[in-house]
């Protein structure tokens, strides 16, 4: 089903001159490309001016205001009061930047790089704004340098992201966010392509750097908002999402790290990941899982899950509105949707009327639950269950998922993936690759168990 598009461009130089002569048909051509949102970086005084007078005439026009690595020796203490003073004095400012190092140029001294760097990494703290790092070749003095101010509660982003996986991992780790430019799509750059694969899409925002970098097929050629359309098809493409996932997912980074736009947003009951409708009919699990991210963010791909309160079946299919469209509906949520079980079996009913594949993601601890085997009551009505296995014994299962029904717990799992494939034509087991898990071990028991088995990557919901 068709999902509208919303990116936001979080780091652009739209106000320099090589867009002065066509400017309004870049920001045209941006909304038709379903940019709404453009963050224009300052790199000294002058395009930090420019660009906070540019967010006067435009709506979806954003800045940052900062000095750029490269001028750093010629930064003074009243080049210090400026950019303070635009900062504090522009109601439509959202970060300092763009500040770091650059160890590719050398147009400054390294030492006085750093000076400057600390200095307005100070500044942002005090001003309670994020920063928008620039790093090219100075990844391990950046590191050390973010390590050691961590203890001033930095928030910000590392753009045009251009460091190993391991590195965006520790960046992750601090809190920082990661921008993926055009050069995701340039054929030799596979170390980028590994860092999109290898972190989670809550952590990844997208910008152009235009007028440089533009992707391919514009390579070579001046950069545009309006291109950033094509790095989310790329980032889609590697993550196995929609664009739409992409865009919805990157848009609330955006806000919720510049703060632009954020407002508070109603709990979905459906909702949409790559071309599967998601139904979240319960927040309560008969797990306590160490590894659920819900227990510090009820987001998951972009959608807000903390219900207010448990749907009925009629709000649930109001909410699903015409199933027609998608490849299937799966009972998953941000709880253990067999906790349901009477609402479970009446909207897959209905559902299955209308002709609709039903899937259903759980603990497989129902049996336990509800003291019988629920399993013949799907008979008819579910195409495919997925069950959370975790573990290969019940001393490891026990230990990350806390269940109340102690060290019955994995055996009734177990025994629910036998008993499912009695009823269910599709059974997966899955485990969470958690630091330390012996995943080959729960492969071994899933296959043992006659039953397929899925990876499911750590700490990545969804």
């Amino acid at each position: 089903m068709p999902e509208s598009l919303t990116l936001i461009d979080t780091h652009a130089h739209i106000e320099g001159k090589e867009f002065q002569t066509d400017f309004n048909a870049i920001i045209d051509r941006a909304t038709a490309a379903g940019v709404s949102r453009i963050i224009t970086v300052g790199t000294d005084i002058e395009s930090s001016r420019k660009a906070c007078e540019l967010t006067c005439l435009h709506d979806g026009i954003y800045c940052s205001v900062g000095i750029h690595p490269h001028d750093a020796v010629r930064v003074t203490e009243k080049c210090y009061d400026i950019i303070r003073q635009l900062a504090m004095e522009t109601p439509k400012n959202v970060a300092i930047g763009e500040i770091g190092l650059d160890f590719y140029r050398d147009r400054s001294p390294r030492d006085i790089q750093e000076i400057v760097f600390r200095r307005f990494l100070i500044m942002a703290s005090e001003l309670s704004l994020p920063v928008i790092i620039h790093d090219r070749d100075a990844h391990e003095p950046i590191l050390r340098i973010l390590r050691e101010e961590k203890s001033r509660g930095l928030r910000g982003v590392l753009h045009c992201f251009s460091g190993d996986l391991k590195m965006a991992r520790e960046c992750v780790d601090m809190g920082f966010y990661l921008s993926i430019p055009g050069t995701v799509t340039f054929p030799a750059n596979d170390q980028l392509r590994n860092v999109v694969s290898g972190i989670r899409m809550e952590s990844l925002l997208l910008e152009t750097d235009c007028p440089y970098l533009a992707p391919v097929p514009y390579r070579g050629k001046r950069n545009e908002p309006s291109y950033l359309k094509i790095t989310a098809e790329k980032v889609a493409e590697l993550k196995g999402l929609s664009l739409g996932d992409v865009a919805r997912i990157t848009t609330l980074n955006a806000e919720t790290l510049f703060s632009i736009g954020w407002k508070k947003q109603q709990a979905s009951i459906a909702y949409k990941i790559r071309n599967s409708l998601y139904l979240n009919i319960t927040n309560r699990c008969s797990n306590h899982c160490s590894f659920c991210a819900k227990f510090t963010d009820f987001f998951v791909k972009g959608h807000f899950l903390k219900l207010d309160h448990e749907p009925s079946a009629s709000e649930v299919m109001s909410a699903i509105g015409d199933p027609s469209g998608y490849d299937e509906i799966v009972f998953c949520g941000y709880g253990e949707p067999l906790l349901r079980l009477n609402l479970v079996r009446d909207v897959a009913s209905q559902l299955k009327k209308m002709g609709c594949r039903i899937r259903i993601n759980t603990d497989g601890q129902a049996n336990l639950v509800h003291g019988r085997n629920v399993l013949p009551e799907l008979d008819g009505l579910v195409d495919a269950i997925s069950v959370s296995l975790n573990a290969a014994d019940s001393e490891t299962y026990e230990k990350l998922c806390a269940s109340p029904f102690g060290s019955a717990a994995f055996t009734g799992v177990c025994d629910f993936l036998g008993e499912a494939k009695k009823y269910v034509p599709t059974v997966v087991a899955s485990a969470v690759t958690v630091p330390g898990l012996d995943i080959e071990a729960v492969r071994r028991l899933a296959e043992s168990l006659g039953v397929t088995f899925r990876e499911r990557e750590y700490a990545d919901v969804g």
